[in-house]
């Protein structure tokens, strides 16, 4: 029977380095601060929230300058063109005929053909500009002529949508200034579908990211009025994910769609942290970086043991590709590793049975 107290002593050793070799994930923050681990150790502090909230996009101010200019002729518009006390002029298909019918298209060239005035460069005019241009030229055949110019027919100018929306057909511009805000309202949002934080616009080859829940409130009251030509773009939010993982209630994938989710709000769509295996002082952010040889990736740590610390929580926003991870409590890392350790003891008193019936038959 020599053998049982070589067991006992195994088991001592076992439990004496049990906290070494505990089943687990576990956060070395040691490891994180080598200056070869490509990694940077944040603390989530009022100092780095607030930090955080000066680096949020503003819009620019080139977008909130723009002013619309007077209607510009182009391809596609269709013009009445009316030269009082000519009805021959005005009306040539009859006055008894629709508007449109007697209206005047302006060609993909520019360009239109008038009675006396021959064809005239239409596109790039204002209706003013034009009305002044077919008076000269009309005053070589009819005395002093009366020109008035509108457009009945719009289809020049548009701006483009793709993405999220409800209704993606191109929206025409006419006369009346078109803001933002409109022109996204009658195109309508797929809430459920959209990512709202994601929204671009392009003017003029060049690309404003917006973020449309914080839009009302970055403009301070001004209004953002578009430009024909402009592309506005409404991403799906299908690959914005946030994943939370270790001690909490159920582990997931989050997907959200604006830039206003907090960890508070990830810990609570996963069901908060578990009241008996997760350690508040093991909450960690993992934000990993494209080029880790270049820019470290970053792991931000929050001490959740007080619940005054929920108020940073609260106030630190997380990002597409955001790993959650909550770590164990102590008491847990060791009830694991007995969990463990039990089957193995059973073993191993066998085995030691076995090995004394063996030497004393």
């Amino acid at each position: 029977m020599k053998t049982l107290p070589a067991v006992a002593l195994l088991l001592f050793a076992l439990v004496l380095n049990g906290c070494a070799i505990v089943p687990g994930q576990r956060m070395d923050e040691g490891a994180l601060q080598r200056e070869d681990s490509h990694m940077q150790l944040l603390q989530i502090t009022p100092e780095l929230v607030q930090s955080s909230e000066e680096q949020a996009v503003t819009i620019p101010q080139e977008l909130l300058s723009y002013q619309p200019e007077d209607y510009r002729i182009g391809p596609g518009d269709t013009l009445y063109i009316t030269v009082w006390d000519h009805p021959e002029l005005t009306s040539p298909a009859g006055s008894q005929q629709q508007t449109v019918a007697n209206g005047r298209l302006v060609r993909p060239d520019g360009t239109l053909f008038y009675p006396y005035a021959g064809t005239v460069k239409a596109a790039g005019l204002t209706v003013e500009e034009l009305r002044q241009a077919l008076t000269k030229k009309l005053s070589s055949f009819v005395r002093d002529p009366q020109v008035d110019v509108n457009v009945v027919g719009y289809g020049s100018h548009r701006i483009t949508l793709e993405g999220a929306f409800q209704h993606t057909d191109a929206q025409v511009l006419n006369s009346v200034p078109v803001t933002l805000a409109q022109a996204i309202g009658v195109a309508g949002i797929d809430t459920q579908e959209a990512d709202l934080s994601g929204f671009t616009l392009t003017r003029d080859g060049k690309t404003y990211p917006l973020d449309l829940t914080r839009l009302s409130q970055d403009t301070g009251g001004q209004t953002i009025y578009l430009k024909p030509g402009d592309k506005l773009f409404l991403p799906f939010n299908d690959n914005k994910e946030v994943y939370v993982v270790g001690e909490v209630i159920r582990p997931q994938a989050i997907t959200f769609k604006t830039t206003a989710l907090t960890l508070t709000q990830a810990l609570g769509r996963a069901g908060g942290l578990s009241p008996v295996t997760s350690s508040g002082n093991a909450v960690y952010v993992i934000r990993g970086s494209e080029n880790l040889t270049q820019t470290p990736a970053q792991v931000f740590h929050l001490n959740a043991r007080s619940p005054a610390s929920y108020a940073l929580a609260d106030n630190f926003r997380v990002k597409p590709g955001d790993v959650v991870w909550v770590g164990a409590a102590g008491i847990t890392k060791w009830n694991r590793f007995l969990s463990q350790l039990l089957p193995l003891s059973g073993l191993i008193y066998q085995a030691a049975g076995t090995a004394d019936r063996v030497s004393n038959p």
